[in-house]
């Protein structure tokens, strides 16, 4: 483990130069950003790096998070709505207070028992990014192939593969089709170990009371109250501001995923969304990434995925049989595995978590319907003769291993680099 950090953590040199943006600017210029792992999927894509002369794409490998959500628990509604018709009714709401009842009342009528639901955004991000992979790869999933559709048992996973493979299916209506899910892939493609199980532990964790500390120092939830309730009693009696102020940043943060005709921004000022983010973004770093006292637990989780991504590629770059695994399930699984498999500056290894937001931003690494593809290309001529490039969602991304035809690598090189990495952990 302490090997892979020491691998992981130069990454954090020069880390700053790749971003020309502060967070602050990009969330200012896209409010939505500051959802921060809620932001909805991109809509745009550089396009591609044609393969060098005499490699022709045969074989795709995907991990991908569930499309847009529903907020996963009634109760992050249900906290809010309870406490508003509480002081809609006490007659203690401001006139601002007033509207956010009216907004809450109309949202539940479409967010009501829909929690952890995949929406119909996600539905449509799945089936556009199969699209895209369909036109961008055609050789790959001409003729009468056979697809492999694997998803963690969460039902927003299994939509989110079965929406993906049917845009598929359409495209090719001769693509024969395996779709799967249950406990046994849940072993590799929803896997967290007891140590980082312990790591992760909103509660117990090593990290928790420092946490509750900066996110108290950023959290300033006075002014959003004062705007919100007229009485000073209710909010003592009825309210934990820094509760509150979380649960409405949450609801504002989601709405960009069900596509609904209300927002709740207007309720913050823009440095209280550029602190809510930060703090949410630093949780997300710690949880699910490279976190420096976390010695690398974390991304190690992955140890199970990334061994399964290059056996399965190695099956069939000897057997063939199959012309794509698709697997779907969680930010919490594709996080690690970037931040392990080093792509782009994702392993970056911070300890200040003051200086965390310059070097990992949650909405640049796990929006939803996050993917990773990696694409194997092979010489007409040389059959063992394997190239790989791996997409960031649909964007080409770097990893540390040479090569001179960037974004492509030998698959030898990629796939000796990685049995290292697993070697160590």
């Amino acid at each position: 483990m302490k090997k892979l950090t020491s691998i992981l953590i130069l990454l954090a040199i020069g880390a700053c130069s790749v971003w020309s943006q502060t967070a602050k600017e990009e969330i200012l210029a896209d409010l939505n950003k500051c959802g921060g792992s809620y932001y909805a999927y991109t809509k745009n894509f550089p396009p591609q790096t044609k393969a060098p002369k005499g490699y022709k794409p045969f074989y795709i490998s995907h991990y991908s998070r569930h499309g847009s959500r529903y907020l996963t628990k009634d109760t992050s509604y249900t906290r809010v709505t309870d406490i508003f018709n509480s002081a809609h009714k006490q007659h203690v709401l401001t006139a601002l207070g007033e509207d956010v009842y009216q907004r809450l009342q109309e949202l539940m009528k479409e967010a009501s028992l829909r929690a952890g639901d995949l929406s119909l955004v996600g539905k449509r991000q799945h089936s556009d990014i199969a699209e895209r992979m369909f036109n961008t790869f055609p050789e790959v999933f001409k003729g009468s192939p056979f697809v492999s559709l694997r998803s963690t048992v969460s039902l927003r996973c299994n939509m989110s593969m079965i929406y993906f493979g049917d845009k598929l299916k359409q495209l090719n209506p001769n693509i024969q089709m395996d779709y799967d899910t249950g406990n046994k892939f849940m072993e590799y493609m929803n896997y967290m170990p007891p140590q980082g199980k312990a790591f992760k532990n909103d509660v117990t964790g090593p990290w928790v009371e420092e946490f509750r500390k900066f996110k108290l120092s950023h959290h300033h939830p006075e002014r959003l109250m004062n705007s919100l309730f007229n009485d000073p009693q209710f909010i003592l009696k009825h309210v934990n501001p820094v509760d509150l102020m979380g649960d409405l940043y949450s609801i504002a943060s989601d709405i960009q995923d069900i596509e609904y005709n209300i927002s709740f921004f207007d309720l913050f000022t823009t440095d209280e969304l550029y602190d809510l983010w930060e703090v949410s973004n630093l949780k997300c770093y710690i949880q699910r990434a490279n976190y420096a006292e976390g010695k690398g637990i974390i991304p190690a989780s992955e140890k199970r995925l990334l061994t399964n991504i290059l056996n399965s590629a190695n099956q069939v770059i000897k057997h063939g049989g199959k012309v794509a695994d698709l697997r779907f399930g969680h930010d919490g699984n594709i996080s690690p595995l970037l931040s392990l498999m080093q792509i782009n500056d994702f392993a970056v290894s911070v300890s200040d978590f003051n200086e965390v937001h310059k070097y990992w931003r949650n909405y640049k690494v796990v929006p939803m319907a996050t993917n990773l593809q990696i694409i194997f290309f092979r010489n007409e001529k040389m059959p063992d003769d394997i190239l790989v490039k791996f997409l960031h969602n649909e964007s080409e991304a770097r990893i540390p291993v040479k090569t001179d035809m960037f974004p492509f690598y030998k698959w030898s090189d990629v796939e000796s680099f990685y049995r290292d990495i697993l070697n160590k952990i």
